[in-house]
């Protein structure tokens, strides 16, 4: 498909990213799609009949095109139950502060894929994303079959050049700036401090591919978008700007925590899930990351009643705070609201952009 058939799916090239977890409930997808720009629903860490129910919600609160995002099942031997273990151990201390056991680690490794795929085909939606590697050419037929938009999650040009040969419609760059997961298809130890900025990545991703682009990372204004735009991206897909949004499902600790002046930075970590994910930076964190193995999504599994815990008890400290290199840029407004603010400041970066005064001055 054409970059004209990406950007025919909403009025402005904003995009609000799937964030798995409660934080991109209908509510806020209706609200952004409303507004025009694409929301997105994350099917990740749901049931299947979960996601049913919430896109039965967000189509009773807009008309308008909206997004599902998917998790891969994670392939390879799975991982070390003797790490594992150790991290167990190591966060005995965690489980006797909040008075939770910690999670079972044999909760799953492909979170439901195929029956996910099977609602989503059954019953189409306009546009399915995927993230944590790419589907097979058969999917990607299976989907253009139904009508449905597909998109997939790229960290390379060498992942973007496999999604292209498979089939996808469009692909997701997500930079290294970006909050939550890395989308990256494999999880490998030694590349984790190798990810590459926005907007370097969208210019290998163009060179190295024709398909239309949406750009992720650390965006929070218009003029940012203006940039990824000029970069060769036919839109852009913001997350953490949209999760203080009074729609957003994320709790009221996390809300507040992304412009506290106590959480100053973010750090890639795998402290709550075993993948290396962007957070501010906090207590468990700091005193857990060095010793988190590479094992998702068993250390997900693990740390989950931990998490809910620490939320119970009002404690950010141990909570897993996802966010963007650009967190302390966000505002708290409606997401309708956030959209006409990006869309009115996008459109005066471009219009700068396009004035000779302007170049010639700067």
């Amino acid at each position: 498909m054409s970059t004209t058939a990406l950007n025919d799916l909403f009025r402005y090239p904003i995009v609000q990213a799937p964030m798995a977890g409660g934080a991109s409930c209908p509510e806020l997808v209706g609200a952004v799609c409303e507004a025009g720009a694409l929301g997105f629903l994350a099917a990740g860490y749901k049931t299947a009949g979960s996601l049913y129910q919430e896109i039965k919600r967000v189509r009773g609160l807009t008309g308008k095109p909206f997004g599902v995002n998917v998790f891969l099942p994670q392939s390879g031997p799975g991982a070390d139950p003797a790490a594992v273990e150790v991290y167990r151990h190591q966060l005995a201390g965690e489980a006797g502060w909040y008075e939770t056991p910690l999670g079972d680690t044999d909760g799953g490794r492909d979170d439901g894929y195929e029956s996910k795929l099977a609602i989503l085909l059954e019953d189409p939606v306009p546009v399915v994303s995927f993230t944590f590697g790419c589907p097979k050419p058969e999917t990607f037929h299976a989907f253009a079959r139904a009508g449905t938009y597909t998109m997939v999650t790229v960290t390379s040009a060498e992942e973007a050049r496999t999604a292209q040969a498979a089939g996808a419609d469009a692909l997701c760059v997500q930079g290294v700036e970006a909050g939550g997961h890395q989308g990256s298809y494999r999880d490998d130890p030694d590349e984790e401090e190798t990810g590459t900025g926005l907007l370097a990545l969208v210019t290998q991703v163009r060179e190295a591919t024709a398909l239309p682009l949406v750009a992720a990372g650390g965006l929070m204004r218009g003029a940012q978008i203006a940039a990824v735009l000029a970069a060769g991206a036919g839109a852009a897909q913001l997350g953490t700007a949209f999760l203080v949004c009074p729609e957003s499902g994320a709790h009221p600790l996390h809300k507040r925590a992304l412009t506290d002046p106590l959480f100053q930075r973010t750090a890639l970590t795998r402290a709550f899930s075993g993948r290396p994910a962007r957070g501010l930076v906090n207590r468990f964190m700091r005193e857990h990351g060095r010793y988190a193995p590479a094992a998702y999504p068993e250390i997900h599994h693990l740390t989950a009643p931990l998490r809910k815990a620490a939320a119970t008890a009002g404690d950010a400290q141990g909570m897993a705070l996802w966010a963007g290199q650009g967190h302390r840029l966000a505002r708290e407004l409606p997401a309708a609201e956030l959209v006409g603010v990006l869309a009115a400041e996008l459109d005066t970066a471009l219009t700068d952009l396009a004035d000779p005064a302007f170049r010639s001055a700067s």
